[in-house]
């Protein structure tokens, strides 16, 4: 093949012919990310306005390396960093050591999840890996599942296969039904079950938002009369979503109650354990999890509370035959393994999962899981928990400072609402906070809209989290809440609102 117009480091030659080019270009490309990961303190958590950014035009010849090298630097610079300590506003965070190794590894080799045949090390470890980690869910010796890019992916999926066992679509037909099928889930759930019925046919009203209770859990006391109200209008519920970990507050659905409800009327139950998730690995604090045992599915993301490397998600289900009986299509250029050779043997996972070409994301997974251990796992979890509480108790002794919830993982909801301030004016008061914390103390919180209203929103994820980072923020909040009321001055008269907690 002529290659004239390539350069020579183009690819890396499978004879190492070219191996004393390629190599410093790797190294200066490691020396960059290195870089970036230990001196990421000296940068903001992110860039300030909008930051200058190389020309996106494909250039007719190749740049040379060192002008690509130097995009690179302005890439990297311009970016968010999730490793920064001081990011604390997002359920992101720097990965694992072994999740960049992983994904180096996973990038050099290029196997392909869509089959067996394409992958035999990786299918074999991703389907095996799984299935451990849906006994440590406690779904049962039949329990099984596989990997997916992001949480949305593995709820789609999750209602797909839902829809299809219970309601005997084996072909996904909607057409050979009567009536709309619907699901419930708490007001306070993902909006990926929203896409997810858009995408499934149903429509996102098919989802019947259950009103949350006076903790913000989904309020279970609810939902028979709603599903028999759903009933009674001639629809066909299917389905029940908890969830453990919503995406503002962190908190916890009464799983076990939900169960029973689901078991009661017949219906799908699906955990959203996207996120709290990772409480399994500790024992002491496990227990918020009850319940997550008896569920049909179950969503987690290891890349979030787990630290591995953007994507890594996963759908588990208790029966994992259903991932053949009620979704798999064949693929007839695929080698099929015949049912007998090895029981254990994993399918053609590109067969039965949504995503056919797949990245190998199971490597720095598994790499992860054996470098930290299930100690260290849940060591992270439970000082994660820990610095959350003591944060609570620490904010909780500023005045004007209203806390959503409780915490009951390790995220913190609160917002600003002097009496000194107009309720109207709240919202802008604590986008303010957000802006000149960001600046003054480069502490970022974010800004999620919540019952109607903007919050302030902290993740203590970060492994460098620290008593210190929390006295931080309790100092830089209660100056700045200082200053914005030396600035009202006298013109502002107290004004009640109307929504505030009496407590």
């Amino acid at each position: 093949m002529n290659l004239s117009n390539l350069p020579i480091s183009a690819f890396i030659a499978p004879d190492g012919s070219n191996r004393q080019t390629v190599v410093p270009l790797l190294e200066e490309a490691l020396r960059l990310a290195l870089d970036d990961a230990t001196h990421t303190v000296d940068l903001p958590p992110l860039p300030g306005g909008q930051p200058p950014l190389p020309a996106p035009s494909l250039p007719e010849q190749g740049l040379p390396t060192p002008e690509l090298l130097a995009h690179l630097r302005t890439l990297v610079t311009a970016s968010m960093h999730a490793a920064h300590p001081g990011y604390i506003g997002h359920m992101d965070s720097l990965p694992t050591t072994m999740s960049l190794i992983g994904d180096l590894l996973s990038a050099t080799l290029n196997n392909n999840m869509l089959s067996v045949e394409m992958s035999p090390a990786f299918s074999r470890l991703e389907w095996a890996t799984l299935r451990e980690l849906a006994q440590l869910f406690g779904l049962g010796a039949r329990a099984g599942g596989l990997l997916l890019s992001g949480g949305s992916l593995a709820n789609l999926e999750a209602l797909a296969i839902a829809r299809n066992h219970v309601l005997g679509l084996h072909d996904g037909a909607l057409t050979t039904l009567n009536s709309r099928p619907v699901l419930f889930a708490s007001e306070a759930a993902h909006t990926s079950l929203q896409k997810a019925a858009m995408l499934l046919g149903l429509g996102s009203q098919a989802v019947i938002p259950v009103p949350a209770d006076e903790n913000g859990h989904l309020d279970v006391r609810q939902l028979p009369s709603l599903i028999e109200q759903a009933q009674a209008r001639g629809e066909r519920p299917f389905c029940v979503v908890a969830t453990a970990g919503t995406t503002v507050a962190g908190l916890i659905d009464p799983l076990a109650a939900i169960a029973n409800v689901a078991q009661r009327y017949g219906l799908w139950f699906h955990v959203d354990a996207a996120y709290g998730g990772a409480l399994i690995f500790s024992r002491p604090l496990r227990q918020r999890l009850a319940g997550i045992e008896q569920a049909d599915s179950l969503t987690f993301n290891p890349q979030k509370w787990l630290y591995i490397a953007k994507t890594c998600a996963m759908l588990l289900l208790r029966d994992k035959e259903l991932f053949m009986r009620s979704f798999r299509i064949p693929a007839p250029y695929m080698r099929q393994r015949p049912e007998e050779d090895d029981p254990d043997a994993p399918p053609n996972l590109g067969e039965i999962g949504l995503q056919g070409t797949r990245h190998a994301d199971i490597l720095k997974l598994w790499l992860s899981l054996q470098h930290l251990g299930r100690r260290g796992y849940a060591q992270l979890v439970e000082e994660a928990c820990r610095l959350t509480n003591l944060a609570y108790e620490h904010l909780r002794t500023l005045p004007d400072l209203r806390f959503a919830h409780a915490p009951e993982t390790n995220l913190l909801c609160f917002r600003f609402e002097p009496a000194w301030l107009a309720p109207t004016a709240h919202d802008a008061l604590n986008a303010r906070v957000q802006a000149a914390l960001l600046e003054q103390e480069r502490i970022f919180l974010s800004l999620p809209l919540y019952q109607g209203k903007r919050w302030l929103r902290a993740v203590l994820l970060h492994p460098a989290t620290d008593e210190a980072l929390i006295e931080r923020l309790h100092t830089g909040l209660a100056r700045l809440i200082t200053q914005e009321r030396q600035q009202a001055g006298p013109r502002q008269t107290p004004q009640p609102d109307p929504d505030a907690d009496p407590h």
